[in-house]
């Protein structure tokens, strides 16, 4: 369990208990845990929900079911409430970053982001991260802190992420329900049963669940990041981390570590178009490790520019079989699907390269997603095939 920079993500359970903004219940403990930490040399990211839990007294709304711009408005003022509340209990300086999914989709604000979060840990100051509620939309939201956390860790390079909240880990069954539950205390591999024991949320001020905890562990895994989730309510759980012994689930990194752009491409950048691909085509992607070419492409659906992210399709098997960046609209790919490298610059009048997608530009998803007839579906994949480095 030993570790040397980790992403610390504490759920709105925990920041504000009572449902009437902040509180140092629980979250006083986790603060002498990261101080304590930090005076043995190791580096802290602290996610933190609550921002919604924490402004909610203090925005009239008469109802237990909040609209959209209602959560904003909470989300506006509780973040203030949030970031005071630890700071109190730090000598040192914290940081807030406020971040959203077209954040982390574009590739330099995901590095302008590492760059500002690694300057901050050299200069001593704890970096604060959470989504800006405030300005994000269905389509710029990560949707909740358990996946941020995960993304996070991904873009700090972090080695391990502890997913606090009140419950002790991942059981066999729901253990409100079930009194045989029983911990399982690590897990190597992400599959279908342990989706299956996921469970989901009781809190209505949280966004997440079990579910989520173990979608977050997926991706910091696939990245090499050991994943813990543990009972923040508890004292003595912190004990047991400064000794080094796991008090909750531990998923076990893989040790077959994607690239940070493949890991980027699968977990955190959105499709915005498809692609389907001839039986040739599709060969070659998950045969011969090739990049793809015109040639190769039977049809083109939605609307989608340079530098957009598409699925891939397998037109017999209707499967999504992999994601990438591709260097043509799909204006342009409707013109030159079906014809040779060598023929783009005569039908465009231009060209970008003679591959549509390139190999380094691509992710493999080996657990293949079906393509529903109007949309595509977006499940999470099990599994990644070995890539080469960026």
């Amino acid at each position: 369990m030993n570790f040397n920079r980790a992403v610390i993500k504490v759920g709105s359970a925990l920041v504000a208990p009572s449902k009437a903004g902040c509180s140092g219940q629980y979250t006083l403990a986790i603060a002498q845990f990261i101080t304590k930490c930090r005076q043995q040399g190791k580096e802290i990211i602290l996610v933190s929900s609550g921002g919604i839990a924490a402004g909610r007294s203090l925005i009239h709304h008469g109802s237990p079911k909040l609209s959209t711009p209602v959560k904003k408005a909470m989300a506006s003022v509780g973040q203030m409430q949030m970031m005071a509340n630890w700071q109190r209990f730090f000598d040192t300086p914290c940081s807030q970053i406020l971040i959203t999914q077209d954040d982390l989709e574009d590739r330099e604000r995901f590095i302008s982001i590492k760059e500002t979060i690694q300057i901050q840990l050299e200069n001593g100051i704890l970096p604060i991260v959470n989504e800006n509620d405030t300005v994000t939309t269905e389509d710029l939201k990560v949707g909740d802190n358990d996946n941020l956390a995960a993304l996070v860790a991904q873009v700090c390079e972090a080695d391990s992420l502890f997913i606090l909240s009140d419950i002790d880990g991942v059981f066999t069954k729901d253990p409100h329900i079930h009194d045989d539950a029983v911990l399982l205390p690590k897990i190597d591999e992400i599959t279908d049963e342990i989706y299956a024991m996921a469970g989901t949320s009781r809190n209505h001020l949280a966004t997440g669940g079990m579910k989520t905890k173990i979608e977050a562990a997926e991706k910091a895994t696939e990245h090499g990041i050991n994943t813990y989730i543990v009972n923040g309510t508890k004292s003595e759980v912190f004990a047991s981390l400064i000794r080094e012994v796991n008090p909750g689930t531990r998923f076990s990194a893989d040790k077959n570590i994607i690239s940070a752009k493949k890991h980027w491409l699968k977990h955190t950048v959105k499709s915005q178009g498809r692609i389907t691909l001839d039986s040739g085509a599709v060969n070659a992607l998950l045969n011969k490790g090739a990049s793809l070419l015109p040639i190769g492409i039977k049809s083109v659906a939605k609307n989608f520019d340079v530098g957009d992210c598409v699925d891939l399709i397998d037109q017999h098997t209707k499967i999504i079989i992999a994601k990438g960046i591709t260097q043509y609209s799909n204006k342009e790919l409707r013109r030159i699907k079906g014809k040779h490298s060598d023929e783009i610059e005569i039908t465009l009048g231009h060209e970008e390269g003679a591959v549509v997608i390139h190999r380094d530009d691509m992710v493999i998803l080996e657990q293949n997603i079906e393509v529903e007839p109007a949309k595509i579906a977006p499940k999470a994949c099990k599994k990644i095939k070995s890539e080469s480095n960026e």
